[in-house]
């Protein structure tokens, strides 16, 4: 005996449609791409009525996905690294000035300061060793966490020359 269910293409789609706002509504920014995976996969497996057509393909959209958000982010934590190294390269060992990034999108924008605690140089590069702050929120009360980096001197500017760790050190800027 078989069973046969025909479900109209109508409510297939509200049914895919459904899935999918479950999905993003429930995912952060760390899952998006299990989202896309999911809601791609949920719906290719619908029109094809093969699962692992729908899962090849899930699997293929979230690691898409999953790695333009890396480079996107890695872009955003760039401008911020390159802000600090620039503010660093202005200032005097001594002084403090602050910093800010703020991009288009309210993604990723920074803002704290940056205090030069030394200059030292070699026959390749002049290099200035420096503190710098991230503040969590705008609020004026809003705590400052202080990290230590280097930004050396090239031709075409101030460049940030920390190394970067492999596990978490400073949150997002990382």
């Amino acid at each position: 005996m078989t069973l046969s269910l025909d479900v109209p293409l109508a409510l297939r789609l509200g049914l895919i449609a459904a899935g999918a706002a479950a999905c993003v509504s429930m995912s952060g920014c760390a899952s998006i791409g299990a989202a896309a995976g999911a809601t791609a996969g949920i719906a290719t497996g619908a029109f094809t009525t093969n699962p692992a057509i729908g899962l090849g393909v899930g699997i293929a959209v979230q690691a898409a996905t999953d790695e333009a958000v890396k480079r996107v982010t890695k872009s955003l934590h760039q401008d911020q690294q390159v802000m600090i190294a620039v503010t660093a390269g202005m200032s005097q060992v001594g002084e403090t000035r602050p910093w800010k990034v703020k991009h288009t999108l309210p993604v990723e924008n920074g803002h704290g300061d940056v205090r030069v605690l030394r200059e030292f140089g070699s026959a390749l590069a002049t290099c200035k060793e420096f503190a710098f702050s991230v503040v969590d929120g705008d609020d004026a009360k809003a705590p400052a966490e202080w990290f230590v980096a280097t930004a050396c001197q090239q031709t075409d500017g101030w460049k940030w020359a920390s190394a970067e760790p492999a596990v978490e050190r400073w949150g997002n800027l990382q």
